[in-house]
């Protein structure tokens, strides 16, 4: 089959009023609850360039502010929301291809990651290029985003993705079971870690157990989490390896609380939740961490965090 490689189709938006302000369908960002779309709008303002607008709540229950600053991985959700955002509703993918994440890279500046006492108001520049299309339906592309919080420079960044209609995806999961039997499998919980080791406040929210002999931690995969699993999934979401990954680094740097200010992350592999998966961290010096995700004694995830003290 030939690989065509071609710009977006161009689309009209509606302009909507400066006054009026409403979140994107929720369809359109794969999210199940309303309350977690942060996405506000976006425009195609040239051939694969569009520019998202969002919103971020002064707290949230998981993403919450610490020593006065957002949470660093709210920008990689709200980043994560603009690839289906895009592929649906400017490159015109079906509704229920699935876009799975290869790679992830941010830099965050910290001074802007500061909570103010109104909800911070993101515009995220986003340039699509390698964009891969077969048979005119979309195949993957790279993004790359600059962008501000309340008119500061808030970070950069850029992913790459591919993009699968039903049938490709359940071949490409072989003998995989639907989302809802996945999760009805998923390995049993352990104990979490305290949650202050990892910079949390809840053991509810802890995605890292005890280490064991071996210096590794078994990820906990939570399926009744209403974030992380807002809906079902068939393997561990992209958003809960970043968290294991941010958490493995606070436990490492810790006991002073930091911020993942900083993110290079690849995607291997699946993570299945039938099996258990193991997270090892390794000191890199200057404040990062790199983290890997194991399974079957097998790379699925590895990711260099780089942090800046959460201090106000």
């Amino acid at each position: 089959m030939v690989t065509e490689v071609r710009a977006a189709p161009p689309v009209t938006t509606p302009a909507g009023t400066a006054t009026l302000t409403t979140t994107v369908p929720k369809e359109y960002v794969h999210r199940a609850a309303v309350s977690e779309v942060f996405l506000t709008g976006w425009r195609q303002t040239a051939t694969d360039t569009c520019t998202v607008t969002a919103q971020w709540p002064r707290a949230h229950t998981f993403y919450g502010p610490a020593g006065g600053f957002h949470d660093p991985l709210l920008f990689s959700e709200t980043l994560r929301q603009t690839v289906p955002l895009l592929s649906h509703a400017v490159y015109g993918a079906p509704m229920d291809h699935r876009q799975i994440w290869r790679d992830l890279r941010v830099v965050l500046h910290p001074e802007a990651l500061r909570a103010g006492t109104t909800p911070a108001e993101l515009e995220l520049r986003i340039r699509c290029s390698d964009v891969e299309q077969r048979a005119g339906v979309l195949r993957g592309m790279r993004m790359e985003v600059a962008a501000t919080s309340d008119g500061r420079h808030l970070a950069t960044a850029s992913t790459t993705f591919s993009s699968h209609g039903r049938a490709l995806y359940r071949r490409l999961r072989g003998t995989c079971p639907e989302p809802e039997q996945a999760m009805a499998a998923a390995v049993e919980m352990p104990a979490p870690l305290s949650p202050e080791l990892v910079g949390r406040d809840r053991p509810h929210d802890v995605v890292l157990s005890p280490r064991g002999d071996d210096g590794r931690w078994q990820l906990r995969v939570h399926t009744l989490h209403p974030i992380i699993f807002d809906h079902p999934y068939d393997h561990a979401p992209g958003m809960l390896l970043l968290e294991a990954a941010r958490q493995a680094a606070q436990h490492e740097l810790g006991p002073a609380p930091v911020l993942a200010t900083g993110i290079e992350a690849v995607f291997h592999r699946y993570a299945e939740l039938d099996a258990p998966s193991w997270v090892a961290a390794e000191s890199l010096g200057e404040g990062r961490v790199r983290v890997t995700v194991e399974q079957h004694d097998a790379l699925a995830f590895e990711c260099a965090v780089t942090t800046h003290p959460a201090t106000d």
